[in-house]
């Protein structure tokens, strides 16, 4: 094997190339030449070198004047540059191959791999080949541009969902939608989205933002919006409904959301749209179901979903359900926080120095509000002293209740049975997961490193994406996940996955004087994990 150099001078410019080739005799004993590879794109001073490496032949391993000059990450990046191109994710950015497209690309492609702040990603571009896989030079990229490549995005994010309602939504189809609150650090004064609110978990005196989302029945994300962190949940449905029907044009939706959101003023909204809902009942309304004769305890079966029809509305079904290990759960969680009250209000009854009727009445309020146990107590403060007892036959009619549910929905049972429509109910958790995703787990929607709020609804939408993204690699992951062992013999997780992919790195090394870049050859697991996602090396 030789390598033979040729000038191609029918251009302005002489092309040098090279061939590598085979010499032997036929057998006529003439000299032939088999070419068995082609070299272009070198400078004529490398493609010398490498004839002349050819010439020398292959020398110890320890002889070798070599060097690593840089090491990269490339295949985490490049596989989800390849996903999101099979997707179409460029083209629902825009039709065009502009350059704030390809900044949304490495942002959103970040976001999976990296987290943290656009800053910080910028900041990887020596470590990574992420900024040249989706077509930027490979030199420091300009972190104005992100920023300006966000206002870019906001500015297309209506378009942008309504293709991806196209590919996931169509008319009769269950839509999921649901919402949290993500609480906020800094100075948000001029902010009209920022603000303090009602935030049933996380941390208490910050002000938080309301982050919606919508996806389709199996949980893949088609929508998000930012709303005041003041407002209330039900309060954001009519602009969903609005959304549904005149950005994605459709008319027919099965809409499915929680009690706190679907409340009956929004399920008669929803329905005067023409959409159809399915939800569940309060503790409260279960009771006054009760109350009015139109369900019976005896009728929660942990085993089968009873359907029961709302008398005064036809159209209305109630579906019975009833979780044996949520019971349980609620039980044990109730006579643990009474144990709690009942303690507490012992030792203010058995005080050595007694308080003044009206503090000792602050101090009952205070207890009995702190753990919620107010409606289980009757008390009383008499010459100064306070006395209490159980209501216990209100505690035995709460317990009755523990792991029962009602779903109500206006869907037909042509439509839908009793238990398809309990299991898109069910299927909320998807919603759940997409959230725990975003906010925590593997996207980091928070910490919040913008103060605009154009800013933070790019952001917002940007982690959308990146769910979209990260949603379609693990459902291609399913059979690596599912093949998985448990406990201690558990071998994959995302995190795991991106780390192994990472692993595969773009090298650039110097074998005498010969600058030229090597790609890390898959190993087992890796390969695996490629084949998964039908990627190449």
């Amino acid at each position: 094997m030789h390598v033979d150099i040729f000038t191609d001078r029918r251009r302005k410019t002489p092309y040098h190339y090279a061939l590598i080739r085979q010499t032997y005799r036929d057998d006529d004993g003439n000299v032939r030449h088999r070419t068995r590879g082609r070299i272009t794109g070198l400078p004529l001073e490398k493609l010398q070198a490498l004839r002349d490496f050819f010439r020398a032949g292959l020398p110890e391993a320890s002889n070798v004047d070599k060097q690593v000059l840089n090491s990269r990450e490339y295949g985490a990046g490049k596989v989800l540059w390849e996903l999101a191109a099979e997707l179409g994710l460029e083209r629902m950015l825009y039709s065009r191959r502009e350059r704030w497209v390809r900044y949304v690309l490495a942002m959103i492609i970040g976001r999976v791999i990296w987290q943290g702040s656009k800053l910080s990603l910028v900041n990887l571009w020596k470590d990574t080949c992420l900024w040249e896989l989706v077509g930027l030079k490979n030199e420091r990229p300009d972190v104005n541009e992100c920023y300006a490549a966000m206002d870019e995005l906001l500015f297309r994010r209506t378009m942008i969902e309504t293709k991806l309602a196209r590919d996931r939504l169509r008319d009769g189809c269950v839509v999921l939608y649901d919402l949290t609150r993500v609480y906020m650090e800094g100075d948000y004064e001029s902010s009209r989205l920022v603000d303090y609110g009602y935030s049933p978990s996380g941390p208490r005196g910050h002000k938080q933002i309301l982050v919606a989302l919508l996806t389709d029945r199996e949980g893949c994300p088609v929508g998000i919006r930012v709303y005041r962190g003041n407002m209330s949940d039900q309060m954001t449905v009519q602009d969903r409904i609005r959304q549904l029907k005149d950005d994605y044009g459709l008319t027919e939706v099965i809409f499915v959301a929680d009690r706190g959101t679907l409340t009956a003023a929004r399920v008669a909204d929803a329905s005067e749209a023409g959409l159809r809902t399915i939800t569940a009942l309060r503790h409260g309304q279960i009771v006054k179901l009760v109350e009015r004769g139109v369900i019976q305890m005896g009728l929660f079966d942990e085993m089968h979903i009873v359907e029961v029809i709302e008398p005064d509305h036809p159209c209305v079904r109630y579906l019975l359900c009833k979780n044996p290990e949520t019971a349980e759960k609620e039980t044990r969680t109730r006579r643990t926080l009474l144990d709690k009250t009942v303690a507490a209000l012992t030792k203010l009854q058995t005080r050595k120095h007694p308080l003044p009727e009206a503090a000792l009445a602050a101090k009952v309020g205070e207890t009995l509000g702190k753990w919620k146990m107010k409606k289980f107590f009757l008390w009383e403060i008499k010459d100064a002293k306070l006395v209490w007892s159980l209501d216990m036959e209100r505690i035995e009619a709460e317990e009755t209740l523990d792991g029962c549910y009602v779903v109500r929905t206006n869907v037909s049972n042509k439509m839908l049975g009793k238990e398809d429509a309990v299991a898109c109910y069910r299927r909320l958790m998807h919603v759940e997961q997409a959230f725990r995703n975003l906010k925590t787990v593997f996207l980091e929607f928070r910490p919040v490193f913008h103060h605009k709020d154009e800013r933070i609804e790019a952001h917002a939408f940007i982690c959308l994406l990146a769910y979209y993204l990260q949603w379609h690699l693990m459902q291609r992951l399913k059979p690596l996940f599912e093949a998985d062992g448990e406990g201690e013999n558990r071998r994959w997780t995302l995190d795991g996955v991106l780390e192994r992919l990472k692993a595969i790195r773009r090298e650039t090394i110097r074998v005498y004087g010969v600058e030229c870049e090597v790609t890390t050859t898959p190993d087992d697991e890796q390969q695996q994990i490629l084949d998964l996602l039908a990627a190449k090396k």
